[in-house]
């Protein structure tokens, strides 16, 4: 049976004077719109990880993440939905010495927790130990048995659940594009592409080793990595990215998430106005959700003196 209820997602066709210019079509395929608190790509990964949990008799899924990691959030509310209890290891031990203040200045684990995730904090140090078996020994030792879920939600069910994005009717779009993390999402999307698509990523982060982490998930050789808007990093941002988020938004009704979505969709316009797509090109682009992010990334714009991003999840 399964633990989620299947959804589909639907596209939306972006109308913006660039893009008429360019003779390009743009649509985004609106996978934020799955759910409210498990959307885009984390509804997609977690789908048959619970199924297997729940399969194989668990009833504690174990993960990881950040302090203000999209994937903590959807999987405490998800597991939560599926019955079952939740352990996010999260980075930073520093915020487990005074929980009740990092839970008031967290809205992300704040929520976690309300969801009844129990949060594990350890040291940066340590946490880039979390794939090695010692790691995992001391997991069990500590929380006894549990089901467990890489961090980023990716693994070869993730990627299964990723390939569900694209469907028989997105088969009359020439490119694919997505933002990455950990590499998941976009291996599904290049499993179910068609023939005759391109994939392109956008890489949040600045490792080299993500070709690598793809290529164990898709054997396909028609994608390439877009390296040159991640501005410095994981959860970089800058002013600019900001007034496009707000003004992306005011022009097209459609929230983009400061951390993936936003750098994707910049890089892509960018790319579109320099003449990288030929006319007639037809364009989409996965919107693989996140914005739970935008409370916590607000708080951080807030502190630092820079813009803010105008959405419903933020009041002045």
């Amino acid at each position: 049976m399964e633990v989620l209820p299947p959804k589909k997602s639907v596209n939306q066709k972006v109308n913006l004077p660039f893009l008429e210019k360019a003779g390009v079509e743009l649509y985004i395929k609106r996978e934020d719109l799955l759910h409210r608190h498990i959307s885009g790509n984390k509804y997609r990964k977690l789908f048959y990880n619970l199924m297997q949990a729940r399969r194989e008799g668990h009833h504690t899924l174990l993960t990881f993440g950040g302090a203000f990691s999209n994937h903590i959030a959807a999987t405490a509310y998800a597991v939560r939905l599926a019955g079952m209890k939740s352990i996010g290891v999260i980075r930073g031990d520093e915020l487990g010495k005074d929980l009740q203040k990092t839970l008031k200045e967290n809205p992300t684990l704040r929520f976690a927790v309300a969801q009844g995730m129990q949060l594990h904090f350890v040291s940066r140090r340590n946490y880039r130990k979390k794939t090695e078996p010692s790691f995992r020994e001391h997991l069990h030792d500590l929380f006894g048995d549990f089901y467990w879920v890489p961090e980023g939600g990716t693994n070869h069910l993730a990627v299964k659940g990723a390939a569900e994005i694209l469907t028989q009717n997105d088969q009359t779009f020439d490119v694919i594009t997505c933002a990455v993390g950990t590499g998941g999402t976009i291996a599904g999307l290049i499993n179910a592409s068609f023939p005759h698509q391109q994939i392109f990523g956008f890489p949040a982060l600045k490792e080299n080793y993500l070709e690598n982490n793809i290529k164990k998930y898709t054997a396909k050789t028609n994608w390439q990595l877009i390296r040159d808007y991640h501005l410095g990093g994981f959860a970089k941002v800058s002013p600019e990215l900001i007034r496009f988020i707000n003004d992306f938004h005011a022009r097209t009704n459609i929230l983009l998430d400061p951390v993936y979505t936003a750098k994707m969709m910049m890089g892509l316009q960018n790319m579109i106005k320099k003449g990288f797509f030929q006319r007639g090109t037809k364009i989409l682009a996965i919107h693989t959700g996140g914005l739970q992010g935008i409370d916590g990334m607000n708080i951080h714009l807030k502190k630092k003196g820079l813009p803010l991003i105008r959405t419903a999840f933020y009041q002045d």
